[in-house]
């Protein structure tokens, strides 16, 4: 396949008729940032024995990663625009892959920190080429077969690494236990760097000049001292530091948006073109992937407590009781193209209210059941849930990214990207309070699990109201 940029495709005969076998090695990619953050935590409980961690590295080792990762998304989208999308998509690899033999290896939780919190820099270079990859290299109904595509396997790999996880620490491959948590990521990264030059185009955009140094200066110490505190700061009780932190962060903010529209003003090239916040479309869309990804990381967050730690199932029945969750979701998603061709974004309101329904559900149950609920409702609730979440997760980020013009694809990436991830901390953040308050000293985790829905019902219920059709806020959702 010849190495020339590949402009935006108009139409279905302007594209390269082996796309297709370059959206694996894309999604391989993407399958393991993403399980990356779920996977840790079944292997957390060995690492912490094997190299004697005691509470602060144990929560640098899950934290570390998401900070790392959240804070680099936007300059590594503009990234992708100045110098090539598949470039970058190749060093995020290779530099992740790397990194995570660096953590299977680490023989000491210090070091095994810090290589965490290098695969989060290596996956955030990573992660908002395939956004951009897809938006450009894609057009009508292909397009959206595609981020099908790309988000059954978001939603894949955040419900299944309970599972992955329970059978690598259980098989116990060669002694290593819990390091072939992240030794997995190497045949799967070789393989998929192999494939990349040849099935893979390289496209940029033609408008990006230069990159923003004074915009990254603005905005990456901004998201770490957002993220940092909400990250952390439950389990210290919030001291006043997570408060400073909050409000520098929020000025630092503040001063980058100043900065971006000047620059735009100048005619330079922002890291964050503020037109894209023109499209009314993006904004809502934003929007709604805060409240989908926020309850999405908040109910896999307090439900794992509840099996685990609540009715003390192993990783891997509670892996399995999880199971359901991801069947429906993959069998949602694959039908999700048809679905919005039939009723457009109405898709996403209908699942949101079938996620809101089942919750209630589950809330009323496992409040009744207490400690000894038969598994089967919680089963088949779980598989109500993923369809729920099937049926948003996998149109979701093809909606957002709809209006946006390719030259500025990197930049929405980046911007969505880091919703994303911004959500997920949020939702743990406050789901965390919730569930922990309620639990109390009486260890009454039933009780704190069903109260703790009501947060990601909330959420539920906001993301149907900015999806649904005919609302002055969202005109794309009345003419679809």
């Amino acid at each position: 396949m010849s190495d020339t940029l590949q402009k935006p495709v108009a139409d279905r005969s302007a594209q390269d008729p082996r796309r297709w076998y370059a959206l694996p090695v894309v999604l391989a990619g993407t399958f393991m940032t993403i399980l990356d953050f779920f996977i840790v935590n079944v292997a957390i409980p060995s690492a912490q024995s094997d190299l004697h961690a005691d509470g602060a590295e144990v929560q640098l080792i899950v934290a570390g990663y998401g900070l790392a990762y959240a804070t680099g998304l936007i300059t590594g989208g503009r990234l992708g625009d100045l110098y090539g999308r598949r470039k970058l998509f190749a060093i995020g690899l290779a530099a992740f892959t790397v990194f995570s033999v660096a953590c299977g290896i680490a023989p000491t939780a210090v070091l095994l920190v810090v290589f965490r919190m290098l695969q989060g820099a290596a996956a955030s270079l990573l992660f908002p080429q395939v956004l951009s990859i897809l938006n450009v290299a894609y057009a009508g109904e292909d397009r959206a077969k595609a981020f099908m595509g790309l988000g059954m396997t978001i939603g894949l790999a955040s419900v299944s690494g309970q599972v992955i996880g329970g059978l690598l620490i259980g098989a116990n491959i060669a002694g290593l236990g819990w390091r072939t948590c992240f030794l997995i990521n190497l045949p799967v990264g070789l393989i998929a760097l192999a494939l990349l030059r040849p099935l893979v185009r390289e496209s940029r955009s033609d408008s990006a000049r230069r990159l923003d140094l004074a915009g990254v200066g603005l905005i990456s110490p901004a998201l770490l001292l957002l993220l940092f505190p909400l990250v952390l700061g439950r389990q210290a009780g919030w001291p006043a530091w997570s408060w400073i932190c909050f409000a520098a962060g929020l000025a630092l903010c503040a001063g980058f948006a100043k900065h971006q529209l000047w620059l735009s003003r100048k005619g330079g090239t922002p890291l964050v073109p503020p037109v894209l916040f023109h499209e009314r479309t993006f904004v809502t869309g934003l929007v709604t992937v805060l409240s989908v990804y926020a309850g999405m990381a908040s109910f896999f967050l307090i439900f794992a407590l509840y099996l685990q730690d609540g009715l003390g199932y192993s990783a891997l029945v509670s892996g399995l009781i999880f199971m359901p969750c991801g069947v429906s979701f993959f069998l949602v998603s694959f039908w999700s193209p048809k679905l919005t061709k039939r009723i457009g974004r109405r898709i996403l309101t209908s699942g949101a209210v079938v996620l809101g329904l089942t919750e209630i559900g589950l809330a009323l149950f496992t409040d009744a059941a207490g400690l000894h609920p038969a598994v089967f409702p919680l089963c088949a609730l779980m598989f109500a849930a993923g369809a729920g979440m099937g049926a948003m997760g996998a149109p979701l980020l093809s909606q957002v990214l709809l209006g946006v013009q390719p030259a500025h694809a990197g930049a929405a990436s980046g911007v969505l990207s880091t919703t994303q991830q911004l959500a997920g901390a949020l939702g743990v953040a406050f789901i965390g309070i919730l569930f922990y308050d309620v639990l109390g000293s009486h260890a009454d985790y039933p009780r704190a699990f069903a109260l703790s829905l009501v947060y990601t019902i909330a959420l539920a219920a906001l993301t149907a109201l900015v999806t649904a059709p005919n609302r002055w806020w969202n005109p794309a959702a009345r003419s679809s």
